[in-house]
């Protein structure tokens, strides 16, 4: 059994993460940034969930990119092949649950 505080978790740099659970290869972590990641494209599917701040998420559909403000409770499901990119609007903390080791 855990017991996570997710306020609590202050990591000393932008996207590190707390390993909560992994289901035969899913992960699911809590991470910490204050910075936006980088484009990228998922090896499946990915769900983001804004447990703390303000995230614009920034997705490609078409070649065209368009941008989402999630705020906490607010869930981005990445389906296979969604190029996408976080941007925090200051500090945020979102539980990812994707495919261990994807990028």
């Amino acid at each position: 059994m855990k017991i996570i505080v997710g306020k609590n978790f202050s990591p000393t740099r932008a996207w590190e993460a707390l390993d909560i659970a992994n289901f035969d290869g899913t992960s699911v972590r809590l991470h910490w940034t204050d910075q936006p990641y980088r484009w990228h494209i998922n090896d499946g599917e990915e769900v983001f969930v804004v447990l703390d701040g303000v995230v614009e998420m920034h997705y490609r559909e078409r070649a065209e990119v368009h941008k989402v403000m999630l705020n906490v409770g607010d869930i981005f499901f990445a389906s296979v092949g969604t190029e996408h990119v976080a941007h925090p609007q200051g500090a945020a903390r979102v539980l990812v649950i994707e495919k261990e080791d994807s990028v």
